[in-house]
């Protein structure tokens, strides 16, 4: 477990962390340890294997199983139910500057760094106003500084799947907001907007995918 050097109420939690029984959570995280362990399970099994409505062979997101097994996977905690996106910024806000300490960009294995800000107590009806709204708000802000950040709920979100336009990905047990470095293989999602294309460029240069689709969704 990481604490926070300026925030001590807040931590990240690692698989190793989430073994049961748990005793080294700080007790407000106690009674969220089986919800917290419902997401790691997710993205065990979901998120580092196949599916049949992918519309690709390989794992829906073929970065997380590095990210486990180098303990670089990282679970954050915002308990109690979200007042308004303003209070989901913040959230963001807080676990941003805290990644870009922990992950440097350039870093040895940076892109395995990845931070899931949970929202255990956020209504999954909510989910649309809070988390995704949130998400399109900061996007830009994020990409022009080399970074992603994606938005998952059980609802799911509206987002297809770039290899099926039928199959929604972003399906998760809780509503969460993710933070990870953007990669070569996120042009896909950057092309609608010129401002994101133009980031993505100064970061990667004139490369280019050839099928222009990602390996992730």
């Amino acid at each position: 477990m990481l604490t926070h050097p300026g925030r001590p109420e807040h931590a990240l939690f690692t698989a190793a962390d989430l073994e049961p029984p748990a005793a080294g959570l700080p007790p407000h995280a106690r009674r969220y340890a089986d919800a917290l362990r419902g997401v790691l399970g997710w993205a065990r099994a979901y998120l580092t294997a196949p599916h049949p409505e992918l519309g690709r062979t390989g794992p829906v997101c073929p970065f997380v199983g590095a990210s486990l097994r180098d303990g670089r996977f990282h679970l954050a905690l915002w308990p109690g139910r979200p007042e308004d996106r303003g209070e989901v910024a913040e959230a963001v806000a807080l676990y941003r500057d805290w990644f870009l300490r922990l992950a440097p960009p350039g870093g040895v294995r940076a892109q395995f760094t990845t931070i899931l800000i949970v929202f255990p107590d956020l209504p999954t009806a909510e989910a649309p106003e809070l988390v995704d709204r949130t998400q399109l708000e900061l996007k830009t802000a994020f990409v022009e500084d080399g970074l992603m950040l994606g938005q998952f709920h059980d609802l799911p979100p509206d987002q297809p799947g770039l290899w099926n336009p039928d199959f929604r990905p972003l399906r998760s047990p809780l509503p969460m907001l993710v933070i990870r470095h953007m990669v070569p293989t996120d042009l896909p999602f950057l092309l609608a907007d010129p401002r994101h294309l133009a980031a993505y460029h100064r970061l990667f240069g004139d490369r280019d995918q050839p099928a222009r689709r990602p390996v992730r969704s």
